[in-house]
C-alpha cells in the first residue's frame, strides 16, 4: 500500500529589504493587476471573437452614454449607463411577456380542440402567480442587498486602490530622499568614533543615555531657578552697592587728602634734616649714647 505523501506548504517568496526592491515589487504587482471595470467584465461576457463581440457593440450601443463609458469610464458615466440598460431590459421583459401572451392566446383560439380553461385551473394559476411573485419579489430583495454589499465593497476597494497609488507615488519619491539621509547617517557614524574617547558619554546605550539626559535636564532645572533667584536679588545689591558707593567717596577724598599731606610731610622731613639716610631715630640714638659717655665720664647720677 502506497503512502500517501503530505503537500509540501510553498515557501514564501522573499521579502525585499531595500526601498528600491519595495518599489520594484510594487510595480510588478501593479503591472501583473492592472485595474480596469471594462476588463473586470470580460470573465462574465458571451464567448464570442473579438472582431464578432466589437461588431456586436457597435451595433447594440449606439446610445451617445455607452460610447462615453467605452471611452472614458467614470462613475457617473457608469451609472448612466446603468440606467440606460435597466430601461432597456424593462422595455424588453415588457414586449417579451406581451408576445408570449399573444401566442399563447391565440394557439388556444385557434387549436383543435380549442383550449377551455375551468374557474378552478384559473383560481389554482392565481396561486401559483402569487407564491412565484412572492420568491421572486424575495430574490429581488436579495439581490439589492447583495447589489448594494458589492457596491458599498467598490467604493471602499476603491478607497484602499487610491490609497494605494498614494503611498505608491510617496514610495516612488523615497529613494531620492533615503541617500541623503544615509550619508548623514554615515558622516554622524564617522564624527561618533571620532570622539568616542574625548567624551565616554557618548558610547552609552539608550537607556543609559536617556537617564543621563534626564539628569542632564534636572540639574538644568535647578540652575535655572538659582539663576531666577539670584536676579531676583539684584535689584536689593544695586540698591547697597549705591549706597557703599555713597559712603565710600567721602572716604576716597580725605584718603586722597591724607596721601598728599603724608606725602607733603615726607618731603619736608627729607629737606629739615639733609637727606632720606638721616634719620629722627638715628639721631635720638646718637644723642643718648653721647649722654651716657659724658655722664660717665663725669661721674654725674642718672
Amino acid at each position: 500500500m502506497a503512502k500517501s505523501k503530505t503537500p509540501k506548504s510553498p515557501k514564501a517568496p522573499p521579502q525585499p529589504q531595500s526601498p528600491t526592491e519595495v518599489l520594484e515589487a510594487v510595480k510588478q504587482l501593479n503591472s501583473k493587476h492592472e485595474l480596469s471595470i471594462i476588463r473586470l467584465s470580460e470573465p462574465i461576457s458571451t464567448d464570442i471573437s473579438a472582431a464578432q463581440q466589437s461588431q456586436s457593440q457597435q451595433q447594440q450601443r449606439t446610445s451617445d452614454v455607452s460610447n462615453a463609458s467605452v471611452d472614458a469610464p467614470t462613475p457617473a458615466s457608469l451609472e448612466a449607463d446603468l440606467t440606460h440598460y435597466r430601461e432597456l431590459f424593462a422595455k424588453l421583459r415588457f414586449s417579451y411577456v406581451e408576445q408570449v401572451t399573444k401566442e399563447k392566446f391565440i394557439r388556444a383560439i385557434v387549436g383543435d380542440p380549442p383550449l377551455i380553461v375551468s374557474p378552478q385551473e384559473n383560481l389554482d394559476l392565481e396561486l401559483q402567480n402569487a407564491s412565484a411573485k412572492a420568491d421572486l419579489k424575495a430574490l429581488k430583495t436579495d439581490v439589492a442587498a447583495t447589489v448594494e454589499a458589492l457596491e458599498r465593497k467598490g467604493r471602499e476597494l476603491a478607497a484602499r486602490y487610491e490609497a494605494v497609488q498614494l503611498d505608491t507615488a510617496k514610495l516612488e519619491e523615497l529613494p531620492a530622499k533615503i541617500a541623503p539621509l544615509e550619508e548623514a547617517v554615515r558622516e554622524l557614524r564617522e564624527n561618533h568614533a571620532e570622539r568616542l574617547h574625548e567624551n565616554p558619554d557618548m558610547n552609552l546605550p539608550l537607556q543609559k543615555t536617556l537617564d543621563l539626559v534626564e539628569d542632564r535636564k534636572r540639574r538644568r532645572d535647578e540652575l535655572n531657578r538659582q539663576l531666577e533667584q539670584l536676579q531676583k536679588r539684584v535689584p536689593r545689591k544695586q540698591k547697597e552697592l549705591e549706597r557703599l558707593q555713597t559712603e565710600l567717596q567721602p572716604l576716597e577724598t580725605k584718603r586722597t587728602n591724607s596721601t598728599a599731606a603724608a606725602r607733603e610731610a615726607k618731603r619736608r622731613k627729607e629737606g629739615a634734616v639733609g637727606g632720606v639716610e638721616d634719620d629722627l631715630e638715628e639721631r635720638g640714638r646718637w644723642f643718648r649714647a653721647a649722654e651716657a659717655g659724658l655722664r660717665q665720664m663725669l661721674e654725674l647720677e642718672s
